[in-house]
């Protein structure tokens, strides 16, 4: 595969700062020489959970790169955290949607938590000590919120919990998940019925299933968890009882989309550059297969998609660190973001012949990659319905206008 771009495009730099294009070449080295020789690995031990990327990201402080100073993060923003997961998954998705992964409840705490509960949780963020996870997803009601069974008892100055969650981002590496719970009757109804808790890893009764490797992303951990009347004390609840649809509605749209756009942006990418280095060094009578226009056709459509994913994804965050309201550029972005990366991967596919069907090519694995930026923070199906919304006025909440003050950026200190 040839080389992705040492410094970013001119298209984005409108949107970059000083800050942002060292945190580019800093993630650039950093996937050189950490990420890329372990790709090959965690692809062929698909039932290992990679923990020394996770452990390396979390020493540069990566997982706090939205959390203010005050709590020993790096305070830069949304541009900034697109940066990071888009330019590690050029090189590995699974390594980026670790990344990723924790960002979306550390998001959470940021916009819900109070003062005392985010000194409590993000310094260790921060630092590197803890990861998160979030778990809403369940085994019989998927990304359905409304169909969450998970339930919730107060039982003096605890909670009891007791349920199932399904494909939980980095359930094995995370000292802490941030789970989505029903606190009031059947019937009620769900915008006040769910409530969102921080539930440490090692409370009795919580257990883990043992991680059992998905169609891609290997070396990405995602399990289920289960909580047999698990006791949590009362202050671990973030935000209000039955405020958790807003909890897991405003964490989605802010950090989940956005962030998978930056991984299917990532994927794209390492699409491009891997088809058009085959082409260029493929013999074909007295040129190679680059110089074929029928090829050249395919390929100019894989390279409009890609730079028109790159600006939406850059230009939806860039508003989000300035406080507008961006809720559908956001969705915009994870939407076509992951649409036009599937396109490219299977158009990728047709284009290497034979050689997409070799196990041991890189081709494959992106192809078995992009699949995972699907489902997540919701379908194709839920973005367009959304959409609808925006395009009939009917957006009740702006999420990205109503948590401005959480979410734009700290003053970028390399600036003059």
């Amino acid at each position: 595969m040839s080389a992705t771009p040492a410094t970013p495009p001119p298209a984005l730099l409108p949107y970059l700062t000083a800050r942002h294009e060292l945190l580019w070449a800093e993630a650039d080295a950093f996937a050189a020489e950490h990420v890329a020789p372990r790709a090959g690995r965690m692809e062929a031990a698909p039932g290992r959970v990679e923990r020394k990327v996770a452990d390396l990201m979390a020493a540069r402080k990566w997982f706090a790169v939205t959390v203010p100073s005050a709590f020993g993060g790096l305070g830069a923003g949304h541009v900034a955290k697109t940066v990071l997961i888009h330019r590690i998954a050029c090189v590995s998705a699974a390594a980026a949607a670790i990344l990723q992964a924790t960002l979306i409840p550390v998001g959470a705490l940021l916009h819900f938590a109070t003062i005392e509960q985010q000194a409590r949780w993000l310094p260790r963020v921060a630092d590197g000590s803890l990861l998160l996870s979030i778990a809403v997803t369940e085994p019989s009601a998927g990304g359905h919120i409304g169909g969450i069974e998970t339930t919730a008892e107060r039982t003096g100055d605890q909670w009891v919990i007791t349920g199932t969650k399904a494909h939980i981002g980095n359930s094995h590496l995370a000292g802490a998940h941030l789970v989505l719970a029903r606190t009031a009757e059947a019937g009620v109804r769900t915008s006040q019925a769910l409530t969102a808790f921080m539930v440490e890893s090692d409370r009795p009764g919580l257990t883990v299933a043992d991680h059992r490797p998905g169609l891609g992303l290997r070396g990405f951990s995602v399990g289920h968890l289960d909580l047999d009347h698990v006791r949590i004390p009362a202050d671990n609840i973030v935000g209000e009882i039955g405020q958790g649809l807003s909890v897991a509605q405003s964490s989605s749209i802010l950090y989940g989309r956005p962030n998978l756009a930056a991984v299917s942006l990532g994927i794209h990418e390492a699409v491009v550059a891997t088809t058009t280095g085959h082409l260029k060094t493929r013999p074909r009578y007295r040129g190679t297969l680059s110089d074929l226009p029928v090829l050249q056709d395919r390929i100019g459509d894989m390279e409009a998609r890609l730079r028109a994913g790159r600006i939406l994804a850059y230009q939806s965050v860039h508003l989000l660190d300035q406080g507008l309201p961006c809720d559908a550029d956001l969705i915009t972005a994870k939407y076509l973001g992951h649409k036009w990366a599937m396109t490219s991967a299977q158009d990728a596919m047709e284009l290497h012949g034979a050689q997409a069907l070799d196990p041991d090519y890189i081709l494959q694995r992106l192809w078995r990659d992009i699949q995972h930026t699907y489902p997540p923070a919701g379908t194709g199906e839920v973005q367009r319905i959304r959409l609808a919304d925006a395009a009939f006025g009917e957006n009740h909440i702006q999420w990205s206008e109503r948590l401005a003050d959480a979410t734009q950026a700290q003053p970028d200190p390399t600036a003059a």
